[in-house]
Parts: C-alpha cells; structure tokens; sequence
C-alpha cells in the first residue's frame, strides 16, 4: 500500500467523522456504543473504498532477475553424447520414454551409464551393463548425477572418501 492509498483511508476515516457528526444525533455520541462504532467502520470502509478507487494504481517494477544459474548436476540440462552418470537409487530402464514403456531392465544405484544424447523432457536414452550385457533404453534423468559429481563435491568439502 502506497502513501496516497494511506492518505485516501485517512481522508476516509476524517470525512465519516464529519458526516457523522452533522447527520447524527448527538445523544449517539456521548458515550462509546456499538452503534457508533458501527457508523464509523461502515461510513469509513464505504468512503475509503471509493476513495481508494480514485487514486491511481502505482505500478511496481520488481527488482531484475539474475540469469538463472547453470546446475552442477544433470537437472534440467541435456545430456552431453557420451557423458557419464552415476544412478543414484534403484532405476528402472525403458524401452521408451514415459513410466508406462516396458520396463527392459533394472540399473542398480551406483551403476555408470553413458548418454546417447537423445532426451525427451527428463527422459535421456542411455547405455549401461546390466549383467554383463549392454544395454540401451531410456532412464529418468532426475535419479542420474554426474559421475564427477560426487568428487568435485567432495573436494570442494574437503572430505576425503574411504572404502566407497
């Protein structure tokens, strides 16, 4: 709410008193009542909705947006043909894009996969082994990561990775 929305409310609540004062009797205003009081909420949300109906809207620029940034892993970026990714959990690979495609295979978490670089959406078709044989199908890529990923990650912390 701006100044002159404030101001026309004001003037609002001042011009009810006013008219209240003069239309009224004055027997209603010797004591504090629930009739005043109800002159006074009426009479001031009627004038200041009016009022506030005059006064010009103020358009309000937000503040400009910082291009959006580029994410670390592979969320909503393409996949780069022959890129390498770690399965994050247990994920199904399809004969197809879409969770109603025949399921072909089952990659493990921890399975690398490498991109084709063909997508739909968040659906990348990918090559894996799933028991010694290769295998190419399509996979979600929001349970995919980077295989550098989790060492850039690690450095970056500082930590160091035993037994994994």
């Amino acid at each position: 709410m701006d100044f002159n929305h404030i101001a026309a409310w004001g003037a609002a609540f001042a011009l009810t008193l006013l008219l209240a004062a003069w239309l009224t009797p004055r027997a209603w205003w010797r004591r504090p009542n629930l009739r005043a009081l109800g002159v006074l909420a009426s009479g001031t949300l009627a004038l200041g909705l009016l009022f506030s109906a005059w006064v010009p809207a103020t358009a309000v620029t937000p503040p400009p947006r910082a291009a959006a940034p580029v994410l670390p892993d592979a969320h909503g970026a393409q996949p780069a043909p022959g890129g390498r990714y770690l399965v994050v959990d247990d994920l199904n690979l399809r004969d197809a894009h879409g969770v109603r495609a025949q399921r072909t295979a089952v990659l493990r978490a921890g399975t690398l996969v490498t991109a084709t670089g063909a997508a739909d959406g968040d659906w990348w078709q990918v090559r894996a082994r799933v028991d010694g044989q290769a295998r190419e199908g399509w996979a979600s890529s929001l349970w995919l990561r980077r295989a550098d990923e989790r060492r850039s990650q690690d450095a970056q912390a500082g930590t160091k990775r035993i037994g994994l």
